[in-house]
């Protein structure tokens, strides 16, 4: 569906920049031409565009299942080590209570923050992905305003001709 809309997308901005240069030069054989082109190679810059647009996408997607799945996890664990230590303060003697605890705290604190650390990195390579995926868009944009710019250049080097 994503591909789709691209094209889509793709196809509107390419019928805009078509139009856009072909009502500012008269429509000479070497003006159409040159048209012809520039609207050949702004396609085909979109669509290299929505491609890297896409993928960095899916970078983000999937670093985002990755990092819940790797929090859930660490979650997880923290929830087992509260639980086998609650576990070991009910089998405690009554005398021994106050001491089962008291290492029963520890190893929670010790599990919250081991799984703390793991929540964080998960973030941090989220953050990370994220913004390369943006630098990567970003990347791509400007490269797509480059061969528009080029193209455009070129319908009026040919109209200038005549």
């Amino acid at each position: 569906m994503n591909k789709l809309i691209a094209t889509l997308i793709a196809g509107l901005f390419a019928t805009a920049a078509t139009a856009q240069v072909s009502t500012t030069v008269p429509a000479t054989k070497a003006v159409v031409k040159a048209e012809a082109s520039a609207e050949k190679d702004i396609v085909k810059a979109e669509s290299k565009e929505m491609k890297v647009v896409t993928k960095a996408d899916e970078k983000v997607s999937k670093a985002v299942a990755k990092a819940n799945e790797t929090k859930a996890k660490a979650h997880a664990n923290a929830v087992e080590t509260h639980a086998e230590a609650a576990e070991k303060i009910a089998k405690a003697d009554p005398e021994d209570r106050a001491k089962a605890m008291a290492k029963a705290e520890v190893k929670i604190a010790d599990a919250q923050l081991k799984a703390d650390k793991k929540m964080i990195k998960a973030d941090e390579k989220l953050l990370k992905t994220q913004v390369e995926a943006a630098a990567d868009k970003a990347t791509a944009a400007a490269k797509t305003e480059q061969v528009r710019a080029e193209a455009t250049a070129d319908v009026h080097k040919a109209a200038a001709k005549h």
